[in-house]
């Protein structure tokens, strides 16, 4: 799932970019547990049936165990329709961003503050380097 856990970092980090886009004296306030619900559940990482499909590929069935696994140890059921690509492609990227939000040292050590434009930037660059990692594994 290199691909897939690859395209979620970079939508965090693009997403955390954005917040920091406005001016450098904008004072910016998100909550540290708030950045998963902000990231990846406010709206859709992927829209279309095609493209979620795309983006699954032949990891298809990998997702849908990771899916069914985490749901059932967080919500006592699995209520994901496997049968749209969709909600599948969009779980499956909630989960995987949870996964790389959790590996973030400062969002960790910060996660009951408020997260300010210093703390984004270091989440950012955090973020930065892990997907330069996976590239550079993805390479060899």
């Amino acid at each position: 799932m290199n691909k897939q856990t690859e395209s979620v970092t970079q939508h965090a980090i693009d997403y955390i970019d954005e917040l920091l886009k406005p001016s450098p004296y904008e004072d910016i306030d998100v909550e540290a547990c708030e950045l998963h619900h902000l990231i990846f559940n406010q709206d859709y990482f992927i829209i279309g049936t095609w493209q979620a499909k795309q983006w699954l590929g032949s990891e298809v069935f990998e997702a849908i165990e990771k899916i069914k696994e985490y749901e059932q140890d967080n919500f006592g059921q699995v209520t994901t329709d496997f049968s749209c690509a969709e909600k599948v492609a969009n779980m499956l990227a909630y989960i995987l961003g949870e996964e790389v939000l959790g590996e973030s040292k400062v969002l960790r050590d910060n996660w009951g503050n408020s997260l300010d434009r210093s703390l984004l930037d270091a989440i950012y660059v955090e973020l930065a380097g892990s997907s330069e990692t996976t590239d550079d594994v993805i390479s060899i």
